[in-house]
């Protein structure tokens, strides 16, 4: 069985619990893990993940982006960006690396600046 992010617990420094809301503008220096509501601006060089029971509309800029739950809007990712089943993903994505699993859905835009040809990765569901 896979772990839900290649990240520990314990390196999480931040969390917005299910049946949690927050709108506003959130910065932070280290891992953060979003399974609430949110929306408005999320910045930071670092992780961001989104759990299963999340949902987020808004605006992010980070160094990854790990979305398994709702989102709607833009993403900038200076590293990658991994949408995991069950995610559902609206916008726009502006990053080197995208890795989506199958199961995802995906409506938007994509752009991959700084790169001739783009690395693009769906992962299989694997037997467990």
């Amino acid at each position: 069985m896979r772990k839900e992010t290649p990240l520990e617990k314990s390196e999480i420094k931040a969390f917005l619990g299910p049946g949690s809301k927050f709108e506003g503008k959130l910065f932070f220096d280290e891992i953060v893990r979003l399974d609430g509501s949110f929306k408005g601006e999320i910045i930071s060089k670092d992780t961001l993940i989104i759990g299963e029971t999340a949902d987020i509309d808004g605006e992010v800029e980070v160094g990854t982006f790990i979305l398994s739950g709702q989102f709607k809007g833009n993403v900038k990712a200076v590293t990658r960006v991994e949408l995991r089943r069950p995610a559902r993903f609206e916008g726009t994505i502006e990053a080197p690396v995208l890795v989506v699993e199958e199961g995802v859905v995906l409506n938007g835009n994509l752009s991959m600046p700084g790169k001739t040809g783009g690395v693009v990765t769906a992962v299989e569901k694997k037997s467990e």
